[in-house]
C-alpha cells in the first residue's frame, strides 16, 4: 500500500512505475504487455509508427494484456526544412561510403501522419496518450476528453508543467536533463540544447507549483531512484533506458551491449543524428559530425537523412554509426532480464529504501 497513490488510482495500475515511449522499435507489443501486466504503465513509442503499423503493435498489445497502457506521440511540427541539405548530405556521404551503402544528395521527404497516428487511437480506444515536445492541440484534447482518455506531457521546465496543467492534461513527467533521448523541451529555439535541469533539482520545483500528479524522468534506474523520487514529491517514475537491455526490448543487440559496456561520462546531448537535441552515447559519428562545423537540418529533417545510416549500422552490428540513446545512469543497467524481473527488483529496492529511513 506503500506505493499505491493518486498517480496508480488515476491510471488504473497497480505501481508507480511508467516505462517510456521510446520511439523507434524499442518498445515492442511484447515490452509494453509485460509492464502492464506486472502492474506498470507499459508505452508504445508511436510517432514513427505508420498508422497501419500502429494500430497492428496496438491490437498485438491487446491480444496480451488487459490492462491500461500509453501509446506516446510526438506534438511539434513536422515540417521539413531543405536549406543546408547540400552540405549535410555531403557530410553525411563520407559514413555512407564507410558503410558501403549508396550516396545521395536528395533533399528530406519526411511524412507526417500525426492526424491519422491520433485517429487510430481514438478507434482503438487506446487508455492513455502521451505527449513530447509539447501538448496535443486543443481539438484533439476535446476529442481524448470525450472519449474518456487520459492524458500524459512531458515538460522540462516548472514554466512548461504550468502550461500543460492549464492545458488539462492528467500528469506530467518531469524529464531532467539527466534522461537518455531526445530533451522533451518544447521550444528549442528558447532551449537549443532543452532545458538543462537535472532530474532531482526539476521534481520538487514542479511538485510544489502544480496540482496535478508528477511523475519523474531521467537518469533514474532502480528503486532508491523511486524511492527519492517519491520523497522529492513525485507520483511515480518514467524509465526508459532500464527497459532497453530487458528480454523483451527491441533494442537491437549491438545497442544493448554498448549500453551494458558504457557508464555515466560517455553521454552526451547531441543534435548530430535527428536535428533535435538528445542524449546518447558518445560515438564515431556523433564526434566526426560535430568536429566538421557543419550545422544539422532541424527535426525532423535530420533524422530523415540519417535514417539509412542508422539502418544499415544495425545491419553491420557497427556501434560507431547508431543513435544510442542512453540516460547517465548506464552503470545500474542489468542485461537477461525480463520487464517483469525489473520491475520485481526495483519495487523489492524501494521498499527496503523506506526501511532504512525508519527510525
Amino acid at each position: 500500500m506503500r506505493f499505491h497513490n493518486k498517480l496508480c488510482e488515476l491510471f488504473h495500475i497497480d505501481l508507480p512505475i511508467i516505462q517510456a515511449g521510446m520511439a523507434g522499435g524499442p518498445t515492442t507489443p511484447e515490452l509494453v504487455a509485460s509492464v502492464s501486466n506486472s502492474g506498470g504503465l507499459g508505452t508504445l513509442g508511436g510517432a514513427y509508427l505508420t498508422p497501419k503499423d500502429l494500430r497492428s503493435a496496438i491490437k498485438e498489445i491487446k491480444k496480451q494484456t488487459n490492462r491500461p497502457f500509453s501509446v506516446n506521440l510526438f506534438c511539434t511540427e513536422l515540417k521539413d526544412s531543405v536549406e543546408g541539405t547540400g552540405q549535410v548530405q555531403h557530410a553525411l556521404n563520407a559514413f555512407r561510403k564507410e558503410l558501403n551503402i549508396d550516396e545521395t544528395v536528395a533533399p528530406p521527404n519526411t511524412v507526417n501522419h500525426f492526424e491519422e497516428q491520433f485517429a487510430v487511437l481514438i478507434e482503438e480506444n487506446v487508455p492513455v496518450i502521451s505527449t513530447a515536445f509539447g501538448l496535443l492541440p486543443t481539438d484533439k484534447m476535446r476529442t481524448a476528453r470525450k472519449n474518456e482518455m487520459k492524458i500524459i506531457t512531458m515538460i522540462t521546465t516548472v514554466k512548461e508543467a504550468l502550461l500543460a496543467e492549464n492545458h488539462g492534461v492528467d500528469a506530467i513527467v518531469a524529464q531532467g536533463s539527466d534522461a537518455g533521448g531526445h530533451r522533451g523541451t518544447f521550444d528549442i529555439h528558447e532551449h537549443p540544447n532543452g532545458a538543462n535541469i537535472g532530474t532531482f533539482s526539476l521534481i520538487p520545483q514542479v511538485a510544489q507549483a502544480i496540482n496535478i500528479p508528477v511523475i519523474a524522468a531521467g537518469g533514474i534506474m532502480n528503486g532508491q531512484g523511486l524511492a527519492a523520487s517519491l520523497i522529492l514529491g513525485a507520483q511515480g517514475v518514467q524509465m526508459g533506458t532500464r527497459f532497453l537491455t530487458c528480454k523483451e526490448s527491441g533494442a537491437n543487440s549491438t545497442y544493448q551491449q554498448a549500453l551494458l559496456n558504457s557508464n555515466e561520462e560517455e553521454t552526451v546531448i547531441t543534435k548530430a543524428f535527428s536535428g533535435r537535441p538528445a542524449r546518447g552515447l558518445m560515438n564515431k559519428f556523433i564526434r566526426r559530425f560535430e568536429a566538421s562545423g557543419i550545422h544539422p537540418l532541424p527535426f525532423p529533417s535530420q533524422n530523415t537523412l540519417t535514417k539509412d545510416i542508422r539502418k544499415e549500422a544495425a545491419k553491420q552490428k557497427n556501434k560507431e554509426f547508431l543513435s544510442l540513446w542512453a540516460g547517465q545512469g548506464t552503470r545500474l543497467l542489468t542485461g537477461d532480464l525480463t520487464a517483469k524481473e525489473i520491475i520485481d527488483e526495483i519495487m523489492e529496492e524501494a521498499e527496503e529504501a523506506f526501511k532504512t529511513m525508519e527510525f
